[in-house]
């Protein structure tokens, strides 16, 4: 008997302030949308730092006038280095090569360089690409080595780039998410003062405050499922229609998202789309009835 009438009670709550549930679903969906696709942003700057880290490479440029016997002894020590994960010599044709595949579009670019116009080098992948300041200052003063360069500098501004991103999605998140508490606040206050007569009633026959609070909460937790349900279906139509649509081409540059992830934001929206509603359903309730 008291379930139903804890059920029914909500049920009317929502009903009966029916514009103001919306525009409190609305802003909790919005919040929690980007929360999630902060979450997933935040998953894949990981992914991505784990792929290009793999790839990331050293290239030592040796000097033109570089002796057979130095670049004999640079390799061995690269050899035997512990920062060293793995190497291999490129010689100034291969790199000729390389150049020519990269400029293809350019035939003017291409004649006008030759094979001795690039320098040969050893390209070398670390144990720990953060520990390049280390090979650097190892190297930098070793005969016949011209220039050392360390390609995590050159993607370093596209992590920087997708943590600015990352955290400005967080920040309108924490914005969104006050928005919402104050609105789930507000929308609790007026369905308790629309019942005032009921709840005055109730507290004189001596009903427990749990008891009177319950349908209030158990509100404002429905509308944070709607708005979490919500939030879900406009990540997962994000990445149907945006990130496998016209941003597919991205894949070649950064990792896909998997559905596995987005899948996983439903449950995680929804605890906490639900909890931050009943907590401040309950603080808010808690502090009318003490009036």
């Amino acid at each position: 008997m008291r379930a139903k009438y804890v059920f029914t009670e909500a049920a009317l709550g929502l009903w009966r302030n029916v514009t103001m549930t919306v525009a409190m679903i609305i802003t909790m969906a919005v919040s929690l949308t980007m929360l999630g696709a902060s979450g997933l942003l935040f998953l894949q700057v990981d992914k991505i730092k784990d792929l290009y880290y793999d790839q990331i490479q050293v290239s030592i440029f040796l000097s033109p006038e570089v002796s057979d016997e130095e670049r004999t002894e640079l390799e061995q020590t690269l050899a035997t280095d512990p920062l060293v994960a793995d190497y291999f010599y490129e010689t100034q044709e291969e790199a000729y090569e390389q150049f020519r595949a990269l400029f293809a579009d350019q035939p003017d670019l291409i004649e006008a360089v030759g094979p001795e116009s690039l320098p040969e080098s050893f390209r070398v992948r670390l144990t720990d690409p953060e520990r390049f300041q280390e090979i650097d200052a190892r190297y930098s003063a070793v005969p016949g080595i011209s220039e050392i360069v360390d390609q995590e500098e050159l993607v370093s501004e596209i992590f920087s780039v997708l943590t600015a991103v990352q955290t400005m999605a967080l920040v309108g998140a924490a914005v969104m998410a006050a928005a919402a508490m104050m609105l789930v606040a507000n929308v609790i206050q007026v369905a308790a003062y629309s019942k005032r007569r009921e709840v005055s009633v109730m507290k004189l026959v001596g009903a427990p405050n749990w008891f009177i609070q319950t349908p209030f909460v158990l509100e404002a937790m429905v509308a944070g499922l709607l708005g979490a349900i919500l939030a879900f279906g406009a990540l997962a139509a994000g990445k149907a229609f945006l990130i496998d649509g016209p941003l597919s081409p991205l894949a070649d540059l950064l990792t896909p998202v998997p559905w596995r992830n987005v899948i996983l934001t439903l449950p995680a929206l929804a605890g906490v789309g639900a909890l931050v509603s009943a907590i401040t359903g309950w603080l808010t309730l808690r502090f009318y009835l003490r009036k």
